[in-house]
């Protein structure tokens, strides 16, 4: 009986989930240079606020133990997953909360769990955690805390009652900056002009890799760069003149008499600027007129947005911060004063520490600054004039922020230099006065350069990319957008150094076509340090403990492809046969089917995968899911401590509009209509005005793509007049969100998961978007790595993230999880796998509609490994965490600012 085994359950917990603490290390060892601090608030539980010390970071996981503290984690989620706390200083080392008061069985709720904030060398504001504690990579004089409540999406709750200050022991901690070590150096400006030529087509343009689609924001990028290299030379001109004639495929994609993408217009003027054209009569467009016309009057709370503001003093359509500061910078150059709400708007996004965001953040919204960012505005600023005191606090941030080898961190946590970071503080410090620190940082950068000229887009890089290789010429060529003038005809030699002495650079890592490549994706997936035996993924915390909803992710993405049927196979036998993981776990026991915490979201995915392969959902892994879903359905709220049950309709432990999704879709494919009807409409009444949906249940005010993609997936099941309309207006509002570059915005900024959620959310009706889902596709090839992984985010940390790469590869096909079928009569499982198969294996070829690919896969809205929706813990966590992210300066820097973490297995 279930109450057995529940017992043994519950006796067996403390032997896995429970870590202890280390020795720790003397807080007094821990100073602003050297260590990092950890402080605990018992507070909640009648306590002090504990503190620890660990004099050789590595994870925020790590510190917590290493300074001394004992942990418990979820069974739900694993270890990962912080859900208990205890010190010895404190009760005896006695764990909190107590197991009266949470059983630590699932993922805790969202108004009590242990939330995990952070703060950087020298700053004294807390930052609700950008990642998981076991993905936060620690330097010296970070400082971090945990604390017991609740918080919101956006972390503006819940904050510590203690500041870093506190932690570190009171007053303003030593200022760990101070002149840089770095050798100096020059760049050499002709080899990366060379290099910036060499990568034109037909001699006045960037094309996408691969394909024959001018990049008109690297073409422009290129030609900032070579007027810095080589003056007013002929390969500038040629530019020019391309992007005068692409003019209105470049700053006008609505249409010529519409308002224009600001980012992009305040490109070309700059460009004209530069160059000594008029921006006044550019392209057949009087980009300085257009500019200041379309300066947004409000935001969206005024209940009359327009298109394209987040805010009152945007430029319609500019997205981020760099779009911004461009438009105010081309009204300046142009001689005409910008109105004064769009300079205003630019110190909003000034966060307390002096650094300044990538996004238009809104009032009270999380801010996070970067050094990119922060050198662009401040320059702009300065320029503008009266705001001497937000200049002076962000040159006080980058100074802070510069590292001993002259180099810039490329994004909050960063262990290692970013070059378009550093490219950008090192323009701001030379225009400021600081010689000193500029050369330090010029110095690093020539340090970087690749022998072919180019430059990576971090340290230690050996591929050259078109991205960060122009900010860096102009650090070189001492100068940036804010006085850049192609001077000469005929400039003469550019200044040369002795060459760099990095390695060749190689070729380009992005596949071929206008889409990911599919073959090279299923191979990264299936790669034999990923699929554990052929059969599951790992929760990444190095145990054999299995991370099923991730599983099952790859196995929706595999299904999707068709390009590994006997690998997944493997999979499916395993979950469907019982298989257990290292520590004895099978797919029941993460879906609780059965048991008093069955959840239902993990139990729909789980009928969802079967229906999708072909198997018998009332008889998957030994139990009737059907049937169990059918259980789960809440005939009414519960009442607390009873967290089970939000509102009457919805599914038991399901906390996300992604868990009620999942569990509609594979009630209504096993034929149960009458069952899902409350949860049907429980899932309509969710959906907002504006045709989103918010990211958890019970609704939280957020509007989230991905939420709103997995529903209208749903909804489209349904077949009635009120779920038509309903998934017609949430197509419409996807779209709307889409950005400039293709992407869309989701927990991780710019995000994989999002562009690959709304490319199957968009093909519900593919021919009326079926240019979003183009644009979305080629933003997610832009994303895939040379292993056929995909990162989490276009500006994020590079490398490829396996819960991004299962996304991006299943919604490549654009397939609705709703109607989702493969075959697999027939097909034997693929044996336990050797090494990693080659992307040029004996794959099949594959071709997805339209040409292209793109990213999916779906997750039950607790980040895959269940119902868990909390951010700030020791996994990254799911549609909870929400600090404001960090985003890319029109894809220039390598910076990550993921808002949602995806926990111990989750969206981002």
């Amino acid at each position: 009986m279930w109450s057995a085994a529940a017992a043994l359950l519950a006796a067996s917990v403390p032997t896995f989930l429970a870590v202890s603490p280390a020795a720790a290390d003397p807080v007094g060892d821990c100073t602003a240079t050297k260590g990092a601090l950890v402080a605990v608030d018992f507070g909640p539980f009648g306590g002090p606020v504990e503190r620890g010390c660990d004099t050789s970071p590595t994870t925020g996981y790590e510190l917590l133990h290493e300074g001394g503290f004992a942990t418990t984690g979820t069974e739900h989620d694993g270890p990962a997953f912080i859900c208990r706390i205890g010190s010895a200083a404190f009760d005896s080392g006695r764990q909190y909360p107590t197991p009266d008061k949470e059983s630590c069985v699932l993922t805790p709720q969202a108004t009590a769990y242990w939330s995990y904030w952070t703060a950087a060398p020298g700053q004294d504001d807390w930052t609700y955690s950008q990642y998981g504690a076991m993905d936060r990579k620690l330097k010296d004089g970070d400082v971090d805390a945990w604390v017991y409540g609740g918080t919101d999406i956006g972390g503006s709750t819940g904050q510590p009652t203690f500041s870093p200050d506190d932690v570190r022991g009171g007053g303003t901690p030593p200022d760990p900056g101070g002149t840089p070590t770095g050798a100096p150096g020059a760049i050499d400006l002709r080899a990366a002009a060379a290099w910036l030529k060499g990568s034109l087509t037909d001699g006045d343009h960037i094309v996408d890799d691969g394909t024959d689609t001018p990049n008109h924001l690297l073409t422009t990028e290129t030609a900032y760069a070579l007027a810095a290299a080589d003056g007013k030379g002929p390969a500038v001109g040629r530019i020019t003149e391309f992007l005068a004639d692409h003019t209105d495929d470049y700053a006008y994609p609505a249409g010529k008499d519409e308002a224009p993408d600001a980012t992009a217009a305040a490109r070309l003027a700059l460009l004209a600027e530069i160059t000594g054209r008029d921006p006044a009569a550019f392209g057949g467009h009087d980009l300085i007129a257009d500019l200041r016309k379309n300066v947004c009057a409000a935001g969206p709370e005024s209940g009359e947005a327009t298109p394209g503001c987040t805010a009152a003093g945007d430029f319609r359509n500019a997205t981020y911060a760099d779009g911004q500061a461009m438009s105010v910078l081309a009204l300046l150059r142009a001689g005409v004063t910008p109105p004064a709400s769009t300079v205003t708007r630019l110190t909003q996004l000034q966060c307390k520490d002096g650094g300044i965001t990538g996004i238009l953040i809104r009032s009270g919204e999380y801010c996070d600054g970067d050094a990119a960012t922060t050198g662009l505005v401040a320059l702009v600023l300065r320029k503008a004039g009266g705001h001497d005191d937000e200049v002076a606090a962000a040159r006080a941030y980058l100074k802070k922020s510069q590292r001993e080898d002259g180099s810039f961190p490329g994004y909050t946590g960063a262990t290692t230099g970013g070059v378009a970071s550093t490219a950008y503080a090192a323009q701001a410090l030379r225009a400021l006065g600081d010689t000193a620190l500029a050369d330090a940082a010029t110095g690093w950068l020539a340090r970087q350069q690749l022998d072919g000229g180019g430059f990576g887009f971090e340290e230690g890089a050996t591929d050259p990319s078109l991205y960060p290789t122009p900010p860096a010429v102009l650090a070189g060529a001492g100068t940036s957008l804010v006085s850049l003038t192609a001077k000469t005809d005929d400039p003469g030699e550019p200044p040369v150094t002795e060459p760099p002495t990095t390695g060749p650079p190689t070729g380009p890592g992005v596949p071929p076509g206008d889409g990911p490549d599919l073959k090279k994706g299923v191979a990264y997936l299936t790669g034999a340090d990923r699929l554990r035996q052929g059969h599951y993924y790992t929760d990444g915390t190095g145990s054999s403990r299995a991370d099923f909803g991730l599983t099952i992710d790859g196995a929706y993405a595999l299904a999707a492809t068709g390009l590994d049927n006997a690998r997944l196979r493997g999979v499916i036998d395993f979950l469907d046969r019982g298989g257990k993981d290292g520590e004895g776990r099978t797919v029941q026991d993460w879906t609780g089917s059965g048991t008093a915490y069955a959840a239902g979201g993990s139990i729909g995915k789980t009928a969802l995968l079967a229906e999708a392969v072909g198997r018998d959902p009332h008889d998957f892994a030994g139990q009737d899911l059907i049937d169990a879903l059918k259980k789960a359905v809440c005939a009414k709220p519960s009442t607390a401590p009873d967290r089970s049950c939000p509102a009457k309709g919805a599914y038991t432990y399901a906390p996300s509009v992604f868990s009620q999704s999942l569990a509609v879709m594979a009630q209504l494919r096993a034929g149960e209509t009458a069952a899902a009807r409350e949860p049907v409409a429980y899932l309509e009444s969710l959906q907002q005005d504006s045709g989103a949906w918010p990211s958890l249940v019970p609704a939280t005010g957020d509007s989230d793509v991905d939420s709103t993609a997995i529903a209208a997936m749903a909804l489209d099941l349904v077949g009635t007049d009120t779920a038509d309309k309903a998934v017609d207006k949430a197509l419409g509002w996807i779209a709307s969100r889409q950005l400039a570059d293709g992407g869309f915005p989701g927990a991780a900024g710019d995000s994989v998961n999002s562009a690959a959620l709304a490319v199957q959310g968009l093909s519900l009706h593919a021919g009326s978007y079926r240019a979003e889902i183009a644009k979305a596709l080629k933003f997610l090839a832009g994303q895939q790595n040379g292993d056929g992984g995909f990162n989490v985010a276009k500006g994020g940390q590079r490398g490829s993230d396996l819960r991004a790469s299962t996304q991006a590869v299943g919604g490549a096909t654009g397939i609705s999880f709703g109607v989702l079928e493969r075959d697999l009569s027939g097909t034997s499982a693929q044996p336990s796998p050797g090494p990693s198969p080659s992307p040029s294996s004996s794959l099949p070829e594959i071709i997805t509609a339209g040409g292209t690919g793109g990213s999916g896969g779906v997750t039950d809205g607790t980040g895959g490994t269940g119902d868990g929706v909390l951010a700030s813990t020791g996994a990254q966590a799911g549609a909870l965490a929400g600090v404001a992210l960090l985003l890319v300066l029109a894809g220039w820097r390598t910076v990550v600012a993921p808002r949602r973490r995806a926990g111990s297995g989750g969206r981002s």
